[in-house]
Formats: C-alpha cells, structure tokens, sequence
C-alpha cells in the first residue's frame, strides 16, 4: 500500500459515521478535514527549529501558535459530531480572531494582516452554505469595522513592528494570504472535479440501467410531452426511440385510455405524490403483421429541482397484457362459477318442484285407489284417478327424458342418425299431435306448409323433437283465444321454420339468457305454468348439433316468434354421428328484442 493510500486510509476513519456513505459529503469532510490537520502538523513539527533560530516567540508569534492549534480541535470536533456547518463557523470564527489580534498588534487597518481578512469568506465558501458565507462575510466586515474605529481613535496600541520592517511585512502578509486563497481555490477546484466525476458515474450508472432494464424509463415535461425515454420502448412498443419522443407515446395510448394517462401524470405534477395508471397502448407489428394494443402500467413521480419546484414527471412503463389476461381469465371463471351455482340452485328448485308435483299426484291418487272399498270409489272415478296417475308417470318420463337428452348433449354423447326424409311430412305430424292440446286451451293452431318442400337429410327423430318443444312453449304462453302458426320456406340451402305465437311475450333481459338449461323466462314469483325450462335449450342444443341457427324476437304481450334454421343436407362429423356440444363463450348481450342462438 502506498503512502498517499495510506493517508486516504487515516483520512477515512477520521470522518463520521454519518457521512460515509455519501461520497460527495465524505469528499466535503476529507477536503476540510486534510489541509487543517497537515497545516498544523506542519507548522508544530518546524516549531523547534523556528525557536532555536528566532529565541523567545513575541506577542504576535505566541497568537499565530495558538491559532494553529485550533484546526486540530475544529478537525475533531467535525470527526465526532459530523456538523459540517458549524465546523466551517468554528475555523471562520478562529480564523477572524487571529487576524483581528494580529492586526490590532501591527498598526489597525493598515497592518499587513488586515489584507487577510478577505480569506475568511473565501474560506467559508467551501461549506456550500449561504448561511455560513453570510456569518463570515459579516464577522470579515465587522473586524473591518472595528479596526476602522480603534484606529481612528487612537485605541490600538502601539505596533510591535519597526517602521524598517515593515513594508517586508506587508509583502509576507500578502504573499502568505495569496498561498492560502491559492489553497483554498485548489480545494474548491478539487471539490468540484470530485462533484464531476460523481456526476459522471452516477449517470453512467443511471445510463447502464436505463438501458439494460426490461422496464422503459421516461421522462415527460409539464405538458406531458416526452423529453426522455429508454431503449427499452422499442421492444415493448416496437417502434424506435425517435419517434416516441414529444407526443409521440401519446399518440400511441388508446384514445378510451388517454383521459386516465393524461390524468396521472398531471396528479404526479401537481400532487407530488406517485401515481399508478393502467392503459392500452398501440405495438407496431412485425413486418406484414399487424399492430396490436397491450396493456401497460405505468408508475410516475414528480421531479424535484432547485427550490422545490416540480420540473417534470419521470415513469416507469411495464407490459402487464399476460396479467390483465389472466385477471379476464380468472373473473370470467369467477362469473361461470357463480353462474354455475346460480343454475345448479336453479336446477335443485325447478327439479324439486316438476319431480314432487307429479310424484304427490301419483302417491296421492294410487292411495285413493289402494283404499277405493273404503271410500267407496265408482268405476268412472277409478278410470279418472288411473288417467291422472298415468299423465302424472308420462310428465315425470318427460322430465327425466329432457335431462337425460340434455346431459348427452353437454357431454358429446348424443347420436345423430342422418337420413333423407320428407321435413313436410313430419311437420304435419307434429301438428296433428298438438292440435287437441292447442284446442283444449282455446287457441287456433295454423300451418303453412308448402306442398313443395324437398327432401332433407338429417336427423328425423330430432327434427320432430325440436318442433314438438317449439310448439308446445308456444300453446303453454299463449293464453285462450291467441294463435300458434308453424310455417315452413326454403331459404338459400337451408330450411326455416317459424312458430310465431300471440302469448305472453318475452322482456328483452330475459332474452339474454334464453335456451340455457333449467332459465325460464319471467320471475319465479310471477310464473303461471309448469316446466323445466330445458325445451329451448334441447332445441338449441339440437339446431347446434345440425349445424344450424335458431333466432327469437318477442314483445311482451304481443308475442314471439322463434325461426329455426337448419341445412337441407346435414354432413355428420368425421368421428362419426356423436356430437360434441361446448357450451360458448358468453358475450355481452345488448339491449335487444332479438337473440340469435347458434
């Protein structure tokens, strides 16, 4: 280790523990601390030999040995309390002091020593404190003054220099004054290289890391325009550095975004506090691709300069697009979720109700029939009670059918048998079916059925099916004295059937949900007739598995009108006739009379 290390070394562990870490405060102390302690040193260590060649020190000598010794205490007084500030009053005040005496002893004003009074706001100035420059331009002027007026009046003593000595007194004065402004102007320059290079190395750090982080730093004035930013931006938003600065990331954030960003960075401007924002900005595409949005956070802080006065915004900009499309992921999951146990307690209510209603019936007519010598029941009444018990045992096979169609379809194990039949023939036959159900509610059944219709290929058993449920939701919400009419054209490649009713009507948010499993329209409270609600559900489900559309348009309280669609030639899927049914993604439904189901 060298010499010079080794006097970094001491210099270093004389500083306060306050201070080490900050290079330019340890610089400040070191700088304060190294001339005073070497000076001294100096000084005492060429003592004895000033002595043997001088003799006895005068009055003048015996103050300049006094005042070296205060750099030492000054200097440990800084190493112990680590108060910069009042160190540099200390050496100001000793400073002053000595001058003072030295210049009362040697003539007043117009001593040698008077001329090193301008050292003491110079010294001052190295503390880089107004308040301290001020103290020592104030006690330099105040000893000016004093001298001043103990000089005009005849208040000094007599100077202790001879008249032959002393314009070579004057030249010490000057010359020793001009060695140490020269010192300390040396130091002033060394503080300020050393403030340089930290300048430098704290911006090459700053620059490595700006340039090296996947996150994008940016800088944005007042108005929001963009003064800096890393090159981290031209991977995130594909486009080069030039082009995002001013308003160029601004043009680039969507316009649905633009009041909440703009909104940020001027709260981080005026508030200063940090502030955190979400928004989509625009990605140049690769070549031939094209560009995208992403989602980006962005964290701004205001910057601080001189005075506390906010000269800008600097933020930090990461891609959160894979976390905003997990949180979409995880609340749609969370909405299917609930939308599963809302249909699940659905489905326990409505099933409670369609299994016990003909259950009871069954129970409670079979008992009748059990004890019919003891109620004395006539052979019409036991031919009643046996049909009630029989339509009971046919709704609740109907029930149980349904869900059993229905959990087929969700799991992929309905089979489709596809062959060529007559779709006119099979209407009609399902008319015939419905007539006297229509007729015992009091409404009109009407078809208009082409003679013409052609062959389709397809499923009969399920084309019957979905025109059965179609039929009978129409007569059930249908009151007495409405029509039901079933109409049948050939549209393009595809056959649509219409069931337009005169019923009750369906509201536009019911429409949103209808044909899920178990949903029936209206409020439960409000229902007027039985069922499960799976009817329009097999029958989209059916109309899905064939490839075709089903659309509803409905009016309360004027009726509704459900058009099916399917293709003239069914083609089957290559595994084969079973069908795999996945339940859609579900969309944002608008504010409409019509829902078309697919």
């Amino acid at each position: 280790m060298t010499p010079i290390e080794t006097l970094r070394d001491h210099l270093d562990s004389l500083l306060h523990a306050s201070v080490r870490a900050d290079a330019m405060k340890s610089a400040q102390h070191r700088a304060f601390i190294a001339p005073r302690l070497m000076g001294s040193l100096i000084a005492f260590a060429s003592l004895p030999l000033y002595l043997a060649l001088r003799g006895a020190p005068s009055a003048i000598e015996v103050m300049v040995l006094v005042w070296l010794v205060s750099p030492i205490l000054i200097s440990y007084y800084l190493s112990r309390t680590g108060k910069f500030e009042s160190a540099h009053m200390l050496s100001s005040l000793a400073l002053a002091a000595v001058i003072f005496a030295i210049a009362a002893l040697t003539g007043g004003i117009s001593s040698f020593a008077a001329i090193w009074l301008i050292a003491v706001p110079l010294e001052a100035a190295l503390s880089a404190s107004r308040r301290v420059v001020a103290a020592a331009v104030a006690l330099s002027l105040g000893c000016v003054l004093v001298l001043m007026l103990l000089s005009g009046g005849n208040a000094l003593p007599a100077s202790q220099i001879a008249e032959t000595s002393g314009p070579l007194f004057v030249a010490l004065g000057i010359v020793s004054a001009t060695i140490y402004t020269a010192g300390l102007a040396f130091g002033t320059e060394s503080l300020a290289r050393t403030s340089r290079l930290l300048l430098d190395k704290e911006e090459d750090r700053y620059g490595l890391l700006a340039r090296n982080i996947s996150d994008v730093i940016a800088r944005h004035g007042r108005n929001g325009d963009v003064s800096f930013i890393s090159p981290a931006a031209e991977s995130l938003l594909g486009a080069p550095v030039a082009r995002l600065l001013g308003h160029g990331l601004f043009d680039r954030v969507h316009v649905a975004d633009r009041p909440a960003y703009l909104t940020a960075l001027s709260d981080a401007a005026r508030g200063g506090e940090a502030r955190s924002v979400e928004f989509r900005v625009r990605r140049e595409a690769a070549r031939g691709g094209a560009a995208e949005f992403i989602w980006v956070e962005m964290r701004c802080r205001p910057l601080e300069q001189a005075y506390g006065a906010s000269e800008g915004v600097v933020s930090v900009m990461r891609d959160v697009t894979e976390r905003k499309a997990q949180e979409q992921a995880l609340e749609a999951a969370r909405i299917e979720a609930e939308r599963a146990g809302a249909s699940k307690s659905q489905f326990l209510a409505t099933m409670s109700h369609e299994l016990r209603t003909p259950l009871n019936a069954i129970i409670g007519f079979s008992e009748m029939l059990v004890r019919e010598d003891e109620m004395k029941l006539d052979a019409a009444r036991r031919k009643e009670y046996a049909t009630l018990i029989n339509e009971s045992g046919l709704h609740l096979l109907s029930v149980v059918n349904g869900i059993l169609d229905m959990s087929k379809m969700e799991s992929g194990n309905f089979e489709l048998l596809p062959e060529k039949f007559a779709p006119r023939d099979k209407l009609l036959s399902c008319c015939n079916l419905m007539v006297l159900k229509a007729r015992d509610n009091g409404i009109d059944l009407v078809t208009r059925v082409p003679h013409d219709l052609p062959q389709m290929i397809g499923d009969p058993q399920a084309f019957k099916q979905i025109l059965l449920n179609l039929l009978s939701n129409a007569i059930k919400f249908t009151e007495r004295g409405g029509s039901v009419t079933v109409s049948a054209a050939v549209e393009g490649s595809r056959l649509a059937l219409r069931v337009t009713d005169t019923g009750v009507g369906i509201s536009a948010d019911d429409l949103k949900r209808l044909g899920d499993p178990f949903f029936q329209a209206g409020k439960t409270y409000q229902r007027r007739h039985e069922g499960t609600g799976l009817g329009l559900s097999i029958v989209k489900s059916l109309v899905a598995l064939h490839g075709g559309e089903m659309t509803v348009q409905s009016r309360i309280d004027e009726g509704t009108m459900v058009c099916v669609a399917l293709p003239l030639t069914f083609t089957p899927a290559k595994s084969g006739t079973i069908a795999t049914l996945a339940p859609a993604p579900r969309a944002e439904a608008k504010e409409t009379a019509v829902k078309k189901i697919a």
